[in-house]
């Protein structure tokens, strides 16, 4: 068999495509800015931004390119080119990983930690697979435990889920769209803020928004009536741009999100305002459908959990919190317990 010979250089096209065009920007991002620090020359930041490239849903690209700076930010201050890492800095890295305060200044949950640390065994793992490295420095870090029912997500009483809701009702239509959409479909706050204006669908009869979901799944979210409601109230006319935009038209951000949605809750009284989330909702959306007898698998489907012990958790949690042997024992207590000082003991009518 005759090899074939390569074309004369004469020949070759010189209008070449770089494939890294068709990254993410997240991608794109990451590997320019690690070719400013290490040199074009190196194989970190190809390999870095093929591997965010890769992940199925801009969620996952996002979470891993933030967690790859953290990791790369730290390894660089220690003198260490991230590809020649070896266990002993990595075991550093977890522990600087579960000691450093978050924005809300407390030490970050045990899942966060795990998580985080799963994103750069993630990295290796693929340097490996493209020849770049032979050791996985992560492969050998001990992760925190998690109890597969424990969520880090705070919940709200039905009394406080209808506080912020209508507090978002009174402030204005976005307020009110946002969170009836949160709370009623079950949807990620990155899946609804994704979606444009002229996405707003119809399917036998239902009233739809296309959501992407972890992993890169698409499915059609029906909308509820009473969503629907405040949604076309906040769209009107507006058929273009962003579903979910700024008054100057542009896309309105997780971080002005997350923002907005704690002024609510502290204009609503919530306790835990300062760190809900837009997850909360989602949270409530499980908690609630579970509480009101929705089957485990009809919710499970409509939040796509690939395991119903993933759905299942948040129902437990609010359980294992309303059923706590605390509150009896306590009750217990108080029946016994001596009055204060100048406090008049109830007497009998």
């Amino acid at each position: 068999m005759t090899a074939l010979a390569p074309r004369p250089s004469a020949e070759l096209s010189t209008d070449r495509h770089d494939p890294r065009d068709d990254w993410h920007k997240l991608a794109r991002d990451l590997a320019n800015d690690l070719a400013d620090i290490y040199g074009k020359g190196d194989p970190l930041p190809t390999a870095a931004g093929a591997w965010v490239a890769r992940q199925k849903s801009d969620h996952t690209k996002r979470a891993y390119a933030r967690a790859f700076r953290r990791w790369e930010k730290y390894a660089r201050s220690t003198g260490a080119h991230p590809l020649q890492a070896r266990l002993p800095l990595a075991d550093a890295y977890a522990n600087n990983v579960a000691k450093t305060p978050g924005r809300q200044g407390r030490p970050p949950q045990d899942a966060t930690v795990a998580q985080t640390l799963s994103a750069a065994a993630s990295f290796y793992d693929y340097a490996i697979e493209v020849g770049i490295t032979e050791v996985n420095p992560f492969s050998g870090v001990q992760r925190p435990d998690v109890d597969p029912d424990y969520s880090p997500t705070e919940g709200m009483t039905d009394e406080e889920t209808m506080r912020l809701i209508e507090t978002a009702r009174d402030w204005a239509p976005r307020s009110y769209a946002l969170v009836m959409l949160l709370y009623l479909t079950g949807a990620r706050v990155d899946e609804l803020l994704s979606l444009n204006a002229d996405q707003l669908g119809y399917d036998r009869g239902h009233r739809t928004l296309p959501l992407t979901q972890k992993g890169g799944k698409k499915r059609p979210a029906p909308v509820p009536p009473l969503a629907l409601d405040a949604l076309l109230a906040y769209l009107g006319d507006r058929t273009e741009g962003p579903l979910f935009a700024t008054e100057s038209g542009r896309r309105w951000s997780q971080p002005e999100v997350w923002k907005h949605l704690r002024v609510l809750a502290r204009r609503a009284g919530i306790p835990q305002a300062a760190t809900i989330k837009p997850h909360t909702l989602r949270h409530q959306f499980i908690t609630d459908n579970l509480a009101n007898g929705v089957p485990l698998q009809d919710v499970q489907d409509a939040v796509s959990h690939s395991d119903p012990r993933t759905t299942q958790r948040y129902n437990r949690r609010r359980r294992q919190l309303d059923n706590h042997p605390a509150y009896a024992l306590a009750a217990s207590l108080a029946a016994r317990l001596t009055p204060e000082q100048g406090e008049a003991p109830e007497t009998a009518g």
